[in-house]
């Protein structure tokens, strides 16, 4: 795997000098695993690092010359590499959206907030929408800091949207959004410690959430959501990154799914893009470890995930079930790079 990503990284310079953040956007491994590639093309004479650039040396222009590096960007610019366009007939809920969610409250750290831009989530309502679980659909959202509920909500289609959250703020703003507007959303405070009340569980055709990364939240989060679902044909949606998630864990996040009596129907790499907003997580970047690392300030959007669609063929089957006390592993793990300390 090191040397393809490795490549990826000489094919990125082969145009001159990069931004760090712009280059762990062109490349696949986990932050960690980029990180270490990185230090090893330093002292390998490769790269220099200045001032949050990525330099290629001397060294690293006769490689790119040898190997027939070039860097081309293949990326559709319509629709961001996603695959969807937001068509006109969600151009005014977009619109509709942006105006209610200038309003959200501020992320906070403790939860661990942060949220995708305006366009994702249109885009995803658009993806939910033509995989036919919108329209006439129940939908139990696990953690709203997207607002999806609202933007869902907002098409006319959902026939009940249920959200849970631990932040108040958050629970208060999206019911007076919903009676302002009269949209199908009800949310509640809710601590996914606890297993769901009985009015949740087995009552949805949808689960929504963008579970924290590590394995026992990823447990919690995704066995939340999987509890309120009605039964065999039932889905589920959440996004996944390649930064904070390696490989491995990937394969035990799919193992996961897999125990729980789901099949993954559909992946959308860098589905999701969380923007570098005053209200977003990026506004603690001073205690993220990633520019710890290189002392830049971030100046690219390359925190990104991947949108897992997963389907029940049997009976779904939570691994959390009862009460799971959150503690710091639950949040933080050795891939935890874009986590405040």
């Amino acid at each position: 795997m090191m040397r393809r990503i490795r490549n990826q990284i000489l094919q990125a310079l082969s145009s001159g000098p990069v931004s760090v953040y712009r280059l762990i956007d062109m490349q696949d491994a986990s932050l960690p695993e980029f990180f270490q590639l990185i230090d090893e093309l330093v002292d390998e004479g490769i790269i220099q690092i200045e001032n949050g650039n990525v330099i290629p040396t001397e060294k690293a222009r006769r490689l790119i010359n040898e190997l027939g590096a070039i860097n081309i960007d293949t990326r559709c610019k319509s629709c961001e590499g996603t695959g969807y366009v937001i068509s006109k007939d969600f151009e005014e809920i977009l619109k509709k959206y942006k105006e209610i969610a200038e309003k959200r409250p501020e992320t906070v750290e403790v939860f661990d907030q942060g949220f995708i831009s305006p366009e994702g989530v249109i885009r995803r309502v658009e993806f939910i929408y033509e995989r036919g679980d919108l329209l006439r659909s129940r939908i139990f959202v696990v953690g709203d800091d997207d607002l999806l509920s609202i933007a869902a909500a907002l098409t006319g289609m959902p026939e009940k949207i249920s959200v849970i959250d631990a932040d108040e703020r958050l629970i208060d703003f999206i019911n007076r959004t919903a009676d302002e507007y009269g949209l199908s959303v009800e949310a509640e405070t809710c601590d996914v410690q606890n297993e769901l009340p009985d009015k949740f569980r087995g009552k949805y055709d949808v689960f929504v959430t963008d579970p924290v990364e590590t394995i026992p939240g990823l447990k919690l989060f995704l066995s939340r959501g999987v509890s309120a679902l009605k039964g065999e044909g039932c889905s589920g949606y959440f996004g996944i990154t390649t930064l904070e998630a390696s490989r491995k864990k990937w394969y035990e996040i799919q193992k996961m799914i897999y125990d729980m009596g789901f099949v993954i129907t559909d992946l959308r790499r860098k589905f999701n893009v969380y923007p570098d907003e005053e209200k977003n997580f990026f506004r603690f970047q001073d205690k993220l470890p990633v520019v710890q690392k290189f002392g830049a300030r971030i100046d690219h959007n390359f925190y990104t995930s991947t949108l897992f669609r997963i389907e029940a063929v049997k009976k779904p089957e939570p691994l959390v079930k009862g009460r799971m006390i959150i503690n710091e592993a639950v949040y933080k793990d050795d891939e935890s790079w874009m986590t405040p300390y």
